[in-house]
């Protein structure tokens, strides 16, 4: 077996080890205010760091490029702010997205 696959299994059962130790742990009790208050921000803050990190980012010995991602992220955060919902704000991304691509 290669290196790379004992890596994944060991990551399989890493991560079914931790998901699982959530509700033994925890077993029906409710966490303490600040501990939830930082629960609530992670999700948020680690989506926010993907979409930055995957239109920011450039390929490694690649220059930096400013690209039509960066267009559709501005339009889907542009349709946040609006309260336009999720589903449209993705649909106004991927459109304004495509249309900057088809126009350079």
């Amino acid at each position: 077996m290669s290196e790379v696959w004992v890596t994944i299994i060991v990551l399989t059962v890493a991560t079914a080890v931790i998901k699982g130790a959530g509700p033994v742990l925890v077993g029906g009790r409710t966490l303490p205010p600040p501990a939830m208050a930082v629960v609530a921000v992670v999700a948020p803050a680690l989506l926010a760091a993907l979409v930055v990190v995957q239109t920011l980012g450039a390929p490694e010995g690649a220059a930096f490029e400013l690209d039509a991602r960066i267009a559709g992220v501005a339009a889907a955060a542009v349709a946040v702010s609006i309260r336009a919902g999720l589903l449209p704000a993705v649909a106004l991304a991927a459109i304004v997205t495509a249309t900057v691509r088809a126009l350079a």
